[in-house]
C-alpha cells in the first residue's frame, strides 16, 4: 500500500506509519528513489524526471517505484523537501538582523544555483515537509531581535524569498540565450543609428546603464541593488514597529 505524501515526507520519523516492513525487503528505499530523481534533475532538468526514467535509473520497474511514491507530483515534493533539508544551516555569524537576512538571501540563491529545477516546483505541499520546515525555522531566526511580531516575521521572510526566487529566475542558465554582453558590444552603435532621435530618455538612461554594465542587463547588479532595497524596506517597517535602528 502506498503511504500518503505526508507520511512519505516524514518517513524517517519514529511515529511515521509504515516504517516497519513485512515480507521481502524492497530492492530500493524511498530515499534512494528520491536521491536518484534529484541527481537526474540536477543533470538534465526537471523535464527528465518521470516515474519511468527514475525507475530505469534504479533498475526497477515503474510499478515497483509506485510502491514508494504515488505520483510524479509527489516525487517532486519529496525532492524539493530533501534538498531544502540538506541545505547547510550553521549559526548566524552576526547579531545584526540586516546581516543575517542578507546571509539567508545569499544562501537561498546558492540553493537555487545548485538545483535550478527548484524554480519549477510550486507545489505548496512542500511546506509540510521536515526539510522545508527546518529551513523556515532557521530563516526566521534571522529576524529575532528585530522587533517584528510573528505575523510580520512570516511576511518579511516571504518578501525576501520572493525576491530571491525572482532573482534566481533571472540568473538561471538558458542554453538558447545569446551572450548579451557580446551582442551589446557588437550592436550598440548600430542600434543607436537605427534609433536616431527617437526615445531620448530610454537612449540616455540605457546608454549610461549599458556602459556601466557592458550589457543591457546584469543579474549581479540587479541582485545587489534589489537586495539593498529589500533591506531598506524591511528596515523602514521595523522602525515603524519601534524596532532597533539599522546596524549594517
Amino acid at each position: 500500500m502506498i503511504r500518503e505524501l505526508i507520511d512519505l515526507l516524514w518517513r524517517d520519523h519514529p511515529d511515521a506509519p509504515g516504517g516497519g516492513s513485512r515480507g521481502p525487503r524492497a530492492k530500493v528505499s524511498t530515499s534512494q528513489a528520491v536521491d536518484a530523481a534529484i541527481a537526474l534533475a540536477d543533470a538534465e532538468g526537471l523535464d527528465a524526471v518521470s516515474v519511468r526514467r527514475v525507475s530505469a535509473e534504479l533498475g526497477i520497474s515503474a510499478m515497483a517505484l509506485y510502491t514508494h511514491v504515488g505520483s510524479r507530483d509527489d516525487l517532486l515534493v519529496l525532492m524539493a523537501d530533501t534538498v531544502r533539508g540538506r541545505q547547510p544551516r550553521g549559526p548566524y555569524a552576526s547579531t545584526a538582523w540586516q546581516a543575517r537576512v542578507r546571509g539567508l538571501a545569499e544562501a537561498d540563491l546558492a540553493l537555487y544555483a545548485a538545483h535550478w529545477w527548484l524554480l519549477d516546483v510550486d507545489d505548496q505541499r512542500t511546506s509540510l515537509g521536515p526539510g522545508t520546515i527546518a529551513k523556515y525555522d532557521h530563516e526566521l531566526h534571522a529576524f529575532q531581535g528585530s522587533g517584528l511580531n510573528e505575523v510580520d516575521q512570516d511576511a518579511a521572510l516571504g518578501f525576501v524569498a520572493d525576491f530571491v526566487r525572482a532573482s534566481a529566475r533571472a540568473r538561471r542558465p538558458d542554453p538558447r540565450a545569446a551572450d548579451m554582453a557580446e551582442v551589446w558590444s557588437s550592436w550598440s552603435r548600430r542600434l543607436a543609428a537605427y534609433l536616431g532621435d527617437d526615445f531620448p530618455l530610454a537612449q540616455r538612461v540605457g546608454a549610461a546603464a549599458g556602459e556601466a554594465m557592458n550589457a543591457p542587463y546584469s543579474a549581479e547588479a540587479a541582485w545587489a541593488f534589489g537586495l539593498d532595497r529589500v533591506l531598506d524596506a524591511l528596515d523602514s517597517l521595523i522602525r515603524d514597529r519601534g524596532g532597533p535602528p539599522p546596524a549594517r
